[in-house]
């Protein structure tokens, strides 16, 4: 059956959170109050869906977003506006079924609106390759390496930072500046829920 990507509900945050921390050690642990700052924060955080059932899900934060990452800090240090991809997992018995390519897919078409830049890391540890050649595919390039500091939850791994221009963001920009015309099919901004942030631990 075919893919359905779309925004992420709040009774789903259980199963989004038990998705990432089965996904392995290339990706970075969540705990609940974590993931309810990026449900209240994050620019973009959609999930993927497949016969009935949550397959996978990416969070995002544009250049200007509330986010904490080391790795988001070092892309606002060399990058002017960007769209950041914190992560993107995908359920290990769906990986290779085009989940992945679905989402990139999909965000892509939201971030070339609004930036001229997709940024994302890959760790160099943990069998890296499949990651990385994955990125490559979609004309992701390195442009640095980053140790995360002791303050993350993975403190001394080393990430392969990386960027794709995006293409029409300069058209877009020539042509409708910041005010995009009103489209059914164009990708919206989701509503963060920002009350959920307001209770303790937010």
């Amino acid at each position: 059956m075919s893919i359905a990507v779309r925004d992420v509900r709040e009774h789903e945050l259980d199963s989004v959170l038990a998705l990432n921390n089965a996904a392995g050690p290339a990706i970075l642990p969540l705990d609940s109050t974590r993931l309810r700052r990026f449900y209240a924060n994050a620019e973009y955080f959609r999930v993927a869906e497949r016969d009935g059932g949550l397959v996978g899900f990416l969070v995002g934060f544009g250049s200007d977003g509330d986010h904490d990452s080391s790795n988001f800090r070092w892309f606002r240090e060399h990058l002017d506006r960007f769209f950041y991809i914190d992560r993107i997992v995908v359920a290990s018995r769906r990986r290779g079924g085009g989940v992945g390519r679905a989402f990139y897919a999909d965000v892509q078409s939201y971030a070339e609106l609004r930036y001229p830049v997709l940024a994302c890391e890959v760790f160099t540890e943990h069998d890296s390759d499949p990651a990385r050649l994955f990125h490559g595919s979609f004309g992701f390039t390195e442009v640095g390496q980053h140790v995360m500091p002791a303050t993350d939850q993975a403190q001394g791994v080393r990430a392969s930072m990386l960027t794709k221009e995006l293409c029409s963001y300069d058209w877009v920009r020539e042509h409708y500046g910041e005010a995009l015309p009103e489209a059914s099919w164009l990708p919206q901004p989701r509503q963060q829920d920002r009350h959920s942030a307001t209770g303790p631990g937010a």
